[in-house]
């Protein structure tokens, strides 16, 4: 191995230019697949992309038959691998970056969703708060259109406007839809009065099976979830089987916000 570090060196002179482009090309590549990773809260990706890339260096430094252009394959391929878990990422990702050259009407255009995006959150947050207020147990699903068919298939569907007057009436006791749950995706209440799978973690005791069913949808499905406690009021969000609690206006316009930006290409060609 420390041979093999000496002979890269040994080299460098010779093929100078061609190594400066192959690391400052190495560099960008490993830059970006980390802001990538970062941006989609993914640390656990990031310690195994670390792992498998230093992992495959070591290989190469201390198998004498491989040479660089192994560790340039196996490099490219791990990459690869990470880039196309997180290919509608990056696709937003490139989109963004392409704001300087708007047009005067796609910007008027992003300008209506994003406008209509803030209405449906100020819908939901008011709803939220009145909920919480009353002591009124509630649990919405966000949805991304994944939810297994057999959920979708064990409420109601409704398919109608996001309203917070609707979202209360639902969750009001001993209305016939308050104890499942409700799902939003995008601009539409899909339905209401599901059943979720519960979470088999252990979690303390005030965690009833509104919370443990909103922490459960979350472990098998590519969702968030808000859960207002019926007994205390207290409201709590869920994501990736983790859950907060407490949280406040800010803290649901901000996680709201997070999940019309993923929905944010689908609510511009709606408008």
């Amino acid at each position: 191995m420390w041979q093999n570090i000496k002979d890269v060196f040994l080299h460098f002179g010779e093929n100078w230019l061609a190594y400066f482009a192959e690391g400052i090309l190495l560099f960008l590549l490993i830059y970006f697949v980390f802001r990538i990773l970062k941006e989609n809260n993914a640390k656990q990706l990031i310690i195994v992309y670390v792992v498998l890339v230093l992992a495959t260096g070591a290989i190469c430094l201390c198998a004498k038959e491989l040479d660089h252009t192994f560790f340039l394959v196996a490099f490219l391929i791990i990459n690869l691998f990470f880039l196309l878990l997180f290919s509608q990422e990056i696709k937003r990702s490139i989109w963004t970056g392409k704001r300087g050259g708007e047009t005067k009407n796609e910007t008027t255009s992003r300008s209506a969703v994003t406008a209509r995006a803030e209405e449906y959150i100020s819908s939901i947050v008011r709803a939220v708060q009145n909920l919480s207020k009353n002591n009124t147990g509630a649990l919405i699903v966000l949805s991304n259109g994944n939810l297994p068919k057999d959920i979708m298939d064990s409420g109601v569907k409704l398919g109608a406007c996001i309203s917070n007057q609707l979202i209360e009436g639902i969750f009001i006791n001993k209305a016939p839809l308050h104890d499942g749950a409700m799902i939003i995706y995008g601009d539409k209440i899909q339905a209401a009065g599901c059943f979720l799978p519960l979470t088999q973690r252990d979690f303390p005791k005030d965690y009833g099976t509104r919370h443990r069913a909103g922490i459960g949808v979350t472990e098998v499905a590519d969702v968030s979830t808000i859960i207002v406690s019926e007994e205390t009021g207290i409201v709590s969000i869920a994501k990736r089987g983790d859950i907060t609690r407490y949280a406040d206006s800010e803290l649901l316009k901000k996680f709201l916000r997070e999940y019309y930006w993923k929905e944010y290409n689908r609510e511009e060609k709606k408008a």
